[in-house]
């Protein structure tokens, strides 16, 4: 099934049988026919966000739900897809091309699922929203249901093939956005609304690393850059697994990542094996890659296993083959996330286990301005923005 078919079949179920939702857009007067939402118009810099305030308010289809987005989070992969970071030509770290993206960029190179993005394009992978209408066959009982949608989002029976919310269809960066039923979660919880934006996509990223490399109690864990949204999820996540965390962090942000849970601190740049010793860890858990990648795998005991979801100091490292087979490590590779990880996010949020940090909130129509701040990495925690309603 070529790409675009595939998602036709995820946003199109085959339920059209059914008569649309009394609560559908016609019906509720109380949704607006047009919304504000910021369009990703062409790969590159900034200038390639437009803010509009007469964009065509979405209608549900089968099996959908309408959500009023109450906050969005800020994410690098908002940015990496906008300037075209995934395509293989680009092998710089991800502020290399933030101002102003690359020239001569292939489009049908720039995303993560190896297909031309479908522009314009509403990003934003994080949303909590409010369930305002519902598609046909989905119960209008939903309506009022405060949510969050879940980020990475399978191809059912295709184990590995997956959609991101907000890049291969419309996201949350807008007042409205639509939403498979199924994958927009109620989570029962007395956190804001910016808290809550703040987990699909960062804590969904630690917590499959984890899942995927099977932490245990009492291993060690080193994480690097432990003080950005996947880090201090991954911390407070390994933290929850009875693990022994080591942060890699900027000096002046170490208060904040011991707050969340981290027993060792290691200042970004420092001689990783001088400061904790070759062979101590049990797991790495890569969020930077770039210059000094070689140093992690040092760190490693035989045995031991690495896990990455990104690589903001750059995607191009250096392997020395030999470090790989003669200490037995086991490399995890992680986008795909198995059904449950979701699910025991949920379950984390409301048993009271993990706590997000949000450091800033802005409106949505300052996106230009969230994004030059995450990029400048002066935070611990997320960014989040939030839709102005009437």
């Amino acid at each position: 099934m070529e790409h675009n078919e595939l998602l036709d079949s995820w946003h199109s179920p085959p339920i059209l049988k059914y008569k649309m939702s009394t609560a559908n857009l016609a019906e509720n007067r109380s949704i607006p026919s047009t919304m504000s939402g910021v369009q990703l118009i062409g790969h590159g810099g900034l200038d390639q966000l437009v803010y509009k305030q007469d964009i065509p308010t979405p209608q549900p289809k089968a099996g959908e739900v309408l959500l009023k987005v109450l906050a969005a989070g800020v994410n690098n992969t908002d940015i990496n897809t906008r300037i075209g970071w995934y395509s293989k030509q680009v092998t710089g770290d991800t502020n290399s091309g933030a101002d102003a993206g690359y020239e001569e960029l292939d489009a049908a190179t720039a995303t993560w699922s190896g297909s031309a993005l479908q522009l314009p394009r509403i990003q934003g992978a994080d949303v909590c929203g409010e369930v305002m209408a519902v598609g046909a066959g989905v119960s209008s009982e939903r309506i009022g249901e405060r949510v969050l949608v879940r980020t990475m989002q399978q191809d059912p029976g295709k184990p590995f093939s997956c959609i991101t919310f907000g890049s291969e269809y419309d996201g949350g960066f807008a007042q409205y956005t639509c939403a498979l039923s199924h994958e927009a979660y109620v989570v029962n919880t007395p956190w804001s609304d910016a808290e809550l934006a703040s987990i699909p996509c960062a804590y969904s990223t630690a917590e499959n690393m984890l899942h995927r490399a099977n932490l245990k109690p009492g291993e060690r864990v080193l994480i690097t850059g432990a003080s950005g949204g996947v880090g201090s999820a991954a911390v407070q996540l390994a933290k929850r697994r009875g693990a022994y965390v080591i942060a890699v962090a900027g000096a002046t942000k170490h208060a904040d990542v011991k707050a969340l849970g981290a027993d060792q601190l290691v200042a970004r740049g420092a001689d990783l094996v001088a400061a904790i010793g070759e062979g101590q860890v049990d797991l790495v858990v890569d969020l930077v890659a770039g210059p000094a990648w070689p140093q992690l795998l040092d760190l490693l005991r035989r045995g031991g296993r690495y896990a990455t979801s990104g690589a903001i100091a750059g995607p191009i490292v250096e392997l020395d083959i030999r470090t790989l087979y003669l200490k037995d490590l086991s490399f995890f590779g992680c986008t795909y996330q198995d059904a449950e990880v979701f699910d025991n996010l949920v379950s984390y949020i409301e048993a009271g286990e993990i706590r997000p940090v949000v450091a800033r909130t802005y409106p949505l129509k300052h996106i230009h301005t969230a994004q030059t701040d995450f990029l400048d990495k002066a935070f611990t925690g997320k960014l989040v923005l939030i839709p102005e309603h009437q």
